[in-house]
């Protein structure tokens, strides 16, 4: 690779992402393919690097390269930029290696001024469609380069058109267009101090920089956080000549997709505009009209669309998301790119692609999108629910959401940050509102299509959008939104169904999903694959069940403090804990044993053949017990306690850290009877499961254990009741004794710790706490700001922190050398995360346990880093 930074298309031989960008490569691509693609040139990603390393300056060589080739393009085009007889007009485009649909700039016929307008009218004789270009290209510069509001622009327009009695911009007259410039020119010059320049290659400069610097524009940097992608990468910019859709009746603009993007169905899927520039569609400023309508306007350019389609995606084996423009009914590409799809979408079109030979299985498992699979057990709408209809649109995104709702991003962000669900609407959205599209639940807009931004960028993070709800009038300021006779006003809820397109007022029930077919065949792919056990947290025989439905292989984490908390339970544990003697709290215990016993039996039952790890009781006993006033008051009552009693028993048990304090084997060591109740409940579940032909596979797990002699103790403690129950009922049944290694100690101590254990399950939400020194309930204080700040690159609860890994290897490490097949998993919400499941797959782990929604994407992260690391 030379040092050279501008490359035509025709000159590309190895389209890179990494050099050109996506969409630079892809039109290197299209080009060498022979299909119809504008002519044109890229400013490679390293340019972009280094304008930012120089201080977001263009170098001289830069510049130079890029006269050089604008001279290229002028010559093999017979147009110049800034001719008044022949004028030329280009794009500037933006181009990331990684797709980020909107996020960054745009500039389209750039090279209008005056008199390019009057050659351009002369040559054409169409003097509207030159004002048309004008008026474009003035507010696309006007808001990219010089950083006019967009809604200085938009209420000039509106205003013409109200004033012209027009409904559409395309109704508007070359003399309504032409009032427009003059408008545009002067809220540009009051705005700014400064017109657009009339020299086009000063514009053009102006513009590659302009769409550099939107690298760092927040609304990208807000993407890239969201989607993980990293900020060192720049974009590139792709200069293209221009062709025009807004010339007539015979011309149009549209974005189509290969597949459904929303379903993942083999049929072509999109949106055009007759008579419309690019934006216009992508903006969601005009509703547009399915791509199907084409074939009846202009059947010819559909046929052959519909024909590079087909090609396009046995090309990039790949569903492809296609921009076209046709100028005077001749058909250019002007963009492919893998498309953006729900997860339902992904999973369908991997499957599918698969069956017709076009990817292998390895392909279709490695496609599936471990981040938003999760979305795809979302609840739906109830079909049976009550429901009062507000509106509809058109269904942009799957999946039902209720919130309230809210009329601008940074109030989606505020009322989201307090807790609030919140449907964001807006007239149409721009990439100024991710933000508030990432905390909403869901995304309403009254414009826009299938193709428009908010469908684009809902679809892309798994959430539910409605959009094109025509008959809906936004208004933003007033924050409110009419739907024929009724006013919805801020934080009046909700709901959208993105899959019919349906939005209801209120709250309206919804009923849990089920795996797709699809889902369920990609993920048995998985399970070929994977070399990782997948377990599930579960507490009730509820969630074992739903567990055992969503491929979980046994239980890895049954809280049993989660058992204690109905009004009968809860009043017998309080008796417990209030007790004077031992012969009460053994009493109060006896009332909590059949409880106990019938939950684990239930438990047994709902997972019959598969493993089931079962936490002994871990948090302190203060947290069963009342805070307020009014409740301590009943709390005394019940007991026949005095107000005074009743608090000093409370007060004598509070802990200043309870993180660190009276809590897991230390309770169970000072309170054994506590122990020999849950063991008592969880051996004879297990007996009477077995008697009735239940496979049971008991795994007892003591908690917070930091030294070898504690859970030395513990586990006498177990044997001796559990041969106790053995001789009383005349049956045994095969357990195992374990323990949660969740301090730092433990992990230290792991080799003599393996002496006393069956298994190691790492409780790494309380490891990463006691590594950190942090707390999780308060760590929303300041772990985001350390995001922000580059301190912490991920937030260590969501995925395991690298200090947090040595931890864990040495646990790993000591424990199997002790004792070399130790089984050892991990059962803290990290299970379920796929950049921490690398980890565990690399670490030789045994099996990860995380909530039942989340072992679909377990499943197919551990079968994506068995494929990737070629382990399988």
């Amino acid at each position: 690779m030379t040092d050279k930074s501008v490359f035509f298309f025709d000159e590309i031989s190895v389209p890179d992402k990494k050099i050109f960008g996506g969409k630079g490569a892809n039109l290197a691509q299209m080009t060498q393919l022979k299909f119809p693609v504008p002519h044109g040139f890229v400013i490679s990603t390293k340019a972009c690097q280094t304008y930012f390393s120089e201080g977001n300056t263009l170098s001289d060589s830069l510049k130079k390269e890029i006269f050089t080739a604008l001279k290229k393009l002028e010559k093999s085009s017979g147009k110049k930029l800034g001719d008044t007889e022949n004028p030329l007009l280009v794009s500037v485009r933006s181009g990331a290696e990684v797709s980020m649909p909107g996020m960054m700039d745009t500039i389209l016929n750039l090279g209008m001024n005056k008199k390019t307008e009057q050659g351009m009218a002369k040559k054409t004789k169409n003097p509207r469609f030159a004002a048309d270009c004008h008026r474009r290209f003035l507010q696309m510069f006007g808001e990219v380069v010089l950083g006019v509001d967009y809604e200085i622009f938009d209420d000039i327009l509106q205003k013409q058109k109200e004033g012209s009695g027009t409904q559409e911009d395309t109704d508007l007259s070359a003399n309504d267009l032409q009032e427009i410039i003059v408008a545009f020119e002067h809220a540009i010059i009051n705005t700014t101090k400064n017109p657009i320049p009339e020299d086009p290659f000063e514009q053009l400069l102006l513009a590659v920089s302009a769409v550099f610097d939107s690298w760092l524009s927040n609304r990208a940097k807000t993407y890239r956080h969201i989607h993980g992608i990293p900020e060192n990468l720049g974009t590139a910019v792709t200069i293209q000549l221009m062709v025009f859709g807004n010339t007539g009746k015979t011309s149009g603009t549209g974005v189509c997709f290969t597949r459904n993007p929303s379903t993942g169905e083999r049929k072509i899927f999109g949106d055009f505009l007759i008579n419309a520039q690019g934006e216009d569609v992508v903006a969601g400023i005009r509703t547009p009209l399915e791509i199907h309508n084409l074939k009846a306007i202009l059947p010819e350019t559909f046929n052959q669309l519909t024909d590079l389609l087909e090609k396009l995606e046995q090309e990039n084996r790949d569903m492809q998301d296609v921009e076209f423009t046709i100028e005077e009914k001749k058909l250019w590409l002007l963009q492919t790119r893998t498309g953006k799809r729900t997860a339902e979408a992904g999973v369908r079109i991997a499957v599918e692609m698969k069956q017709e030979g076009l990817i292998s299985k390895e392909e279709a498992v490695s496609r599936g999108d471990v981040r938003t699979i999760e979305t795809l057990l979302h609840p739906q709408i109830d079909p049976n629910a009550e429901t009062t209809e507000l509106t509809r649109g058109i269904s942009a995104s799957p999946g039902a959401a209720s919130g309230k709702a809210v009329f601008t991003a940074d109030d989606a962000v505020r009322m989201a940050e307090n807790g609030e669900k919140v449907i964001l609407i807006r007239r149409e959205t721009s990439p100024e509102d991710i933000h508030g599209m990432n905390k909403a639940e869901g995304i309403l807009t009254a414009c826009g299509g299938k193709a428009s931004h908010a469908a684009v960028v809902a679809r892309g993070m798994g959430k539910p959008c409605v959009a094109g709800a025509t008959e809906m009038i936004v208004n933003a300021k007033a924050k409110k939104m009419t739907a024929g006779h009724r006013i919805i006003q801020e934080g009046d809820i909700i709901t959208i169904d993105g899959g019919s397109g349906k939005v209801y007022e209120g709250a309206v029930p919804t009923i849990p999903a089920k795996l797709s077919e699809y889902l369920e065949t990609l993920l048995s792919w998985a399970d070929e694959f994977r070399t990782l056990s997948i377990r599930a947290n579960a507490d009730t025989p509820e969630d074992a069940k739903r567990a055992r439905e969503l491929g979980a292989e046994g239980i890895g984490l049954c809280r049993t403090e989660h058992m204690f908390f109905t009004d009968e339970r809860i009043f017998h544990i309080r008796q417990m804990i209030l007790a004077h003697t031992d012969e009460e709290r053994e009493d109060a215990l006896s009332h909590l044993l059949p409880f106990q016993r019938q939950d684990f039996e239930d438990i047994f039952t709902a997972m019959d053949g598969l493993p089931v790890t079962i936490r002994l009781l871990d948090p302190p006993l203060h947290e069963f017990l009342p805070e307020k006033d009014k409740d301590i008051e009943a709390l005394a009552g019940q007991f026949l306690l005095s107000f005074e009693e009743a608090k000093d028993r409370i007060k004598a048990l509070e802990e200043v850290n309870p993180m660190l304090g009276h809590r897991g084997c230390r309770l169970l060591i000072t309170t054994p009877e506590i122990l020999r109740m849950q063991v008592r409940a969880i051996l004879g579940a297990a007996i009477s499961a077995q008697k009735r032909g239940v496979s049971v596979h008991p795994e007892i797990m003591v908690p917070l254990v930091g030294m070898s002699s504690e859970l030395s103790h513990c586990r006498r403690e177990i044997e001796a009741v559990a041969e106790n129950i053995f001789e009383e009922e005349g049956v045994r049944v095969d357990y195992k004794i374990g323990t949660m290694i969740e301090l730092p100690r433990a992990c230290a101590q792991a080799k003599s710790i393996a002496k006393e254990a069956d298994f190691f399950s790492f409780g790494t939400n309380d490891l990463t706490q006691m590594t950190f020194g942090f707390s999780r309930d308060d760590v929303g204080q300041y772990v985001p700001k350390y995001a922000e700040k580059g301190i912490l690159e991920k937030d260590p609860f969501e995925t395991i922190d690298r200090g947090v890994q040595e931890l864990v290897k040495i646990g790993v490490e000591r424990g199997r050398t002790e004792k070399p097949f130790l089984k050892i998993s991990v059962c803290g919400e990290h299970g379920g995360d796929p950049d921490s499941i690398i980890f565990f797959h690399t670490e030789g782990f045994n099996a990860v346990s995380c909530s039942p929604f989340r072992v679909p994407t377990a499943r197919l992260a551990a079968a994506q880093v068995a494929i990737r690391n070629n382990t399988i």
